[in-house]
């Protein structure tokens, strides 16, 4: 008589080897094509977002970015549909970046006439650490169909100057 306890499938789905690692049916099915599998690769490195702010303000929206770089620029691109450029405050420093504004409801509409309410209205900010610095003198801002874009020149640190010495 055989007394090898069968695993479970949620024990073979999960690799959990609780019971005595017999081959069940279905685990021989698959026994000849897992042979013939090449072996695994060790998986390349996935870039992990660095973290781009501190925590939210309570009771103000936090804008989505996206952030990306080019070899010379970060460049930070955020919708801010129905919200007129003179309503946004942007704050640049060498190594990070504050968006804040305000979207307000242009008619007041009664709660219960709503079926669906999910825009955002009211303030909203979002502060963004830099993955390195930039050059605030250069740094450019545009919006163009409620799309927000800031284009922020990154240091070259390997530039390098002459530096002529003055007599007298």
């Amino acid at each position: 008589m055989n007394t090898t306890k069968k695993r479970s499938f949620f024990d073979r789905l999960s690799g959990n080897n609780a019971g005595n690692g017999a081959l069940d049916s279905f685990d021989e099915e698959l026994a000849p094509a897992l042979a013939k599998r090449e072996p695994a690769r060790p998986a390349s490195p996935v870039a992990r977002p660095m973290p781009l702010e501190d925590e939210p303000v309570a009771g103000e929206g936090q804008l989505p970015v996206d952030v990306h770089q080019t070899p010379s620029e970060i460049i930070i691109r955020a919708f801010v549909a129905g919200v007129r450029p003179d309503e946004l405050n942007l704050s640049i420093s060498r190594d990070r970046v504050e968006i804040s504004g305000s979207r307000m409801e242009r008619e007041q509409i009664a709660e219960p006439d709503y079926f669906t309410r999910e825009l955002f209205w009211g303030s909203f900010s979002r502060m963004i650490v830099l993955p390195e610095e930039i050059d605030v003198e250069n740094a450019s801002a545009s919006a163009k169909d409620g799309l927000l874009t800031l284009i922020l020149p990154k240091i070259d640190r390997a530039r390098q100057t002459k530096l002529r010495v003055k007599v007298g």
